[in-house]
C-alpha cells in the first residue's frame, strides 16, 4: 500500500492524522512517523523559513520506484507506506515531510523508512531555498540525481 502526494501549501498542509489513518491496519506490529521540519540553523546561518520548489510529477514518480525497490532490496513486501512532502513557504518547526510506514516488525519499519527518506534526498527533484536573519536568500545545493 503506497500515498504519495505533493502537499501545496497555499491549500492545506500535511496532517500527521491522515498518516495515521492510511497506515493503520491490525496486520502491522510496527509503525514509524517521520517528520522533517524546519530547523532555526543550517551551516551557522539563523533560519527562518524555507520555500520548497518541487517537480510534481517527477516527485511523485521517484517515490513510487523508492517504494518499488525497497520491495527488490529489503525485501519488505508487507507494508504501509505514506509520504507527503509540502511545496511553497514553510515557517519554524513547520512540517516539510512525512514518511509513516507499517510493518510486520519494528527493525523493518525502522530500516524501511530510513531508506525512503535517504533515497528522497537523493534523488526526488526538490529544490530548498532558505531565508536569514538578515533578509538575505538562498537556494541550497542538492545532491546529484543518480536516476
Amino acid at each position: 500500500m503506497l500515498h504519495t502526494k505533493i502537499v501545496d501549501l497555499k491549500k492545506e498542509k500535511i496532517l500527521t492524522s491522515n498518516a495515521e489513518k492510511f497506515i493503520k491496519d491490525s496486520k502491522f506490529g510496527a509503525s514509524i512517523y517521520f517528520l522533517g521540519t524546519v530547523r532555526n540553523t543550517n551551516v551557522n546561518k539563523k533560519v527562518t523559513g524555507i520555500t520548497y520548489d518541487t517537480h510534481d510529477e517527477m516527485v511523485i514518480k521517484s517515490f513510487k520506484d523508492i517504494y518499488n525497490e525497497a520491495d527488490k532490496e529489503l525485501n519488505i513486501k508487507d507494508k504501509a507506506v505514506f509520504i507527503e512532502h509540502a511545496k511553497g513557504h514553510l515557517k519554524l518547526g513547520e512540517i516539510s515531510i512525512i514518511i509513516a510506514v507499517a510493518c510486520k516488525h519494528r527493525d523493518q519499519a525502522y530500516v524501511l523508512s530510513r531508506f525512503i527518506i535517504e533515497e528522497i534526498k537523493k534523488r526526488s527533484p526538490i529544490w530548498k531555498k532558505e531565508y536569514y536573519e538578515d533578509q538575505k536568500s538562498e537556494w541550497l545545493i542538492g545532491k546529484k540525481l543518480n536516476k
